[in-house]
């Protein structure tokens, strides 16, 4: 397997049940595996690929007491040769398929997502993979527990363990689930896992065929061929192979098998049945012959199930049958970053809002490859409610590329989208991608969208609160400061979090722009060599002033007519400009005008989220009110600091305190609402 060049480690994991395990040939409560973990040799490129090697030792055609050291030659003789032959593995198919996750993360990695190794539809979620509750072997009051449990929980496949306990016991608990519930409601499988003898077989078999059993898995112990093939030939109820197939890794030896024993099913365990590779010989030879198949896992941790899961839903989108893949479950310590989730009886790749949010962004791609010239697209409302507007496809495309050759963005990029797709923000961030060839990573909107990531994206545009969160959490921080070119908008900037910025190694940009202007149409260097306090209009764009002192913008491939603003702007000779504040942030006070943007700066430094406003005023016209939030009562402190910082006509009238400040959902704050909400609480005072 061709890659670029890469390193490989592996790391031990021991991993506790949170209740034992029992099948017929014992009890699990811990269990070992091996991480093995890619990464670029090249410190020019970035990536990271994981995968899992989890051997069963009792199982494993490749496991020994030596397994570790074993696994650790196979990844330096593969590091050596830069090469994964699959081939040259076959007979080692739990590390083959730890290196065959670990590259195929890899190659996820260079897309912006290490966990994203097989896309389809459900990785896409657009559908999910139906699979079967389990019920592990124990008494039959804990047995009768644990199924009540899976049905209550939406099941509509039950796998029971048998063979460990009294068989006349195991079949009343079979009994007293059909009595509650026929076999149009609840699928009924059994793993034997070879618990009986060949004699025993035909007996176990016509007894639980009473009960309308789907089918029965490894009913005698691997190896006897004959046996097995005689069995699969009368017997009253499916058959499903599974141990059966261990150590079977040459495709005639597979043939050979399928072909003698003819069972009804097999059941796919890649970590066991030939790695991804091995697994799928198997399902080819099994579509050939008309053998039913579905994929299990093999009490791998989330890293394994997680891979599993997708090789599962690319390899066969159109099965039907639930798939043995709800062991993520079992762990009380688990890989907490696979993107799974259990929704009754369905695996989901991805939580409920991140299906949401990309439904969305595919609805928005829908809106934008239809014939109409134009989209629909809302202000932010930070100074008003927000409005529909229609805007021109081209003037979109015509600003993406803007951006794209003033940042210097390459195809292959990877762009991180966590905005609200209803505004102009997402939107461009989306065009940005389809304009520039770059890899989309969308996440759900948050004040902490690398909370959901493993990488840093070479590209991202946030806005300042959500810049502002990340930095105070050191996870979110250090992917943030390795993102290489960072774009923050929809808001002001405060000194202190320029001051934060301005250390980063890469580009960090405030942008300016509004809707209107579809984004940005001038960027602001905050940190390196071209660090400024002016905004540099994009090519094709110019600025002048109004008679008002406001700014205005001419950018006739981005907007038809000229764009009034209401910023209040300086502009240098050679075109760059400033903003000092909102024509319609100004506080009339007393004969004096305020500058609210001002003001803020000012008392930046106040340890509390605020913001501030102005409500009517008897004596002086308009009194300048400040909104904070915090769980008690602090107005004496916050005076006290506005009078070290604020000359005395400025400093606020009235000080309350919020549960929470009014916001726009993109983040900035929402003027208009301050003043109604700093109103009505003044009046019920």
């Amino acid at each position: 397997m061709h890659f670029l060049p890469f390193r490989l480690r592996v790391v031990p994991r021991t991993l506790r049940f949170k209740q034992p395990a029992g099948t017929s040939r014992g009890v699990y409560t811990e269990r070992r595996v091996w991480y093995v973990v890619v990464s670029s040799a090249d410190p020019q490129i970035r990536f990271t690929g994981l995968g899992e090697c989890a051997p069963l030792p009792d199982l494993s055609c490749d496991y020994s007491p030596a397994y570790e050291a074993e696994l650790r030659r196979v990844c330096a003789a593969v590091e050596a040769a830069q090469e994964l032959d699959a081939e040259r593995l076959r007979h080692r198919p739990s590390m083959l398929l730890g290196l065959q996750m670990a590259f195929r993360s890899a190659a996820g990695s260079l897309q912006g997502d290490y966990r994203l190794l097989y896309p389809s539809a459900f990785t896409r979620g657009e559908r999910p993979l139906r699979i079967n509750g389990l019920v592990w072997m124990g008494r039959y009051e804990e047995m009768l527990e644990r199924m009540e449990d899976k049905l209550a929980a939406g099941f509509h496949c039950v796998k029971l363990k048998i063979g460990a306990i009294d068989f006349e016991e195991e079949l009343a608990l079979i009994r007293r689930l059909r009595e509650r519930f026929d076999a149009r409601r609840v699928e009924l499988r059994v793993d034997a896992n070879g618990g009986f003898t060949p004699e025993e077989a035909p007996r176990v078999l016509q007894r639980l065929a009473e009960f309308d059993i789907h089918s029965i898995e490894q009913p005698i112990r691997q190896g006897q061929w004959d046996e097995m093939a005689r069995l699969c030939a009368a017997t009253p109820l499916p058959i499903a192979l599974d141990e059966e197939l261990i150590g079977v890794n040459d495709p005639d030896e597979k043939a050979r098998l399928l072909d003698t024993v003819r069972p009804q099913y097999i059941i796919l365990k890649p970590s066991l049945h030939g790695a991804f590779t091995g697994a799928a010989e198997w399902m080819q030879l099994a579509r050939e012959r008309g053998i039913g198949y579905w994929t299990t896992s093999a009490l791998e941790s989330n890293v394994g199930l997680n891979a599993i899961a997708q090789w599962c839903a690319a390899a066969d989108p159109d099965s039907a049958l639930p798939q043995g893949l709800g062991t993520g479950q079992l762990f009380v310590e688990n890989y907490e970053g696979a993107p799974l989730s259990l929704e009754g009886e369905e695996l989901w790749y991805g939580t409920p809002p991140q299906r949401d949010y990309r439904a969305e962004l595919n609805q928005f791609r829908e809106r934008w490859t239809s014939p109409t010239p134009t989209l629909e697209v809302h202000t932010s409302g930070s100074t008003g409610a927000p409005r529909p507007i229609e805007v021109s496809k081209l003037h979109m495309w015509a600003s993406a590329e803007a951006t794209l050759q003033a940042l210097s963005l390459q195809p292959g990029n990877t762009a991180l989208l966590a905005m609200p797709l209803r505004y102009i923000a997402a939107q461009m961030m989306v065009v940005r991608a389809m304009a520039g060839g770059l890899q989309l990573l969308p996440v759900v909107p948050s004040l902490h969208p690398y909370a959901q990531l493993h990488e840093a994206p070479d590209f991202a545009a946030l806005t300042p609160a959500q810049v502002y969160e990340s930095l105070r959490v050191p996870h979110e921080h250090s992917l943030l400061r390795r993102t290489l070119c960072l774009i923050i908008g929809g808001g002001a900037i405060s000194p202190e979090l320029e001051a934060e910025l301005a250390r980063f190694p890469n580009p960090v940009w405030s942008t300016y722009g509004m809707t209107e202007t579809l984004s940005h149409i001038a960027l602001r260097r905050l940190n390196g060599p071209g660090a400024s306090p002016f905004y540099r209009p994009l090519p094709g764009v110019e600025v002048s002033l109004s008679p008002e002192g406001t700014l205005q913008i001419d950018a006739p491939s981005i907007c038809d007519d000229r764009v009034v603003t209401n910023d209040l702007a300086e502009i240098t000779p050679e075109g760059h400009f400033r903003i000092l504040g909102r024509r319609d942030n100004v506080i009339c006070t007393g004969g004096l005008k305020l500058q609210i943007e001002t003001l803020e700066a000012q008392l930046a430094g106040l340890p509390f989220a605020f913001l501030l406003t102005h409500v009517p005023d008897a004596r002086w016209g308009e009194a300048v009110t400040l909104l904070y939030e915090a769980e008690a009562d602090c107005a004496q402190r916050i005076a006290d600091f506005c009078r070290e910082r604020l000359e005395r006509h400025a400093q606020p009238r009235h000080i309350l305190r919020v549960d929470r400040l009014p916001l726009t959902e993109t983040g900035k704050p929402a003027r208009r609402a301050a003043r109604a909400l700093a109103e009505e609480m003044l009046r019920g005072e």
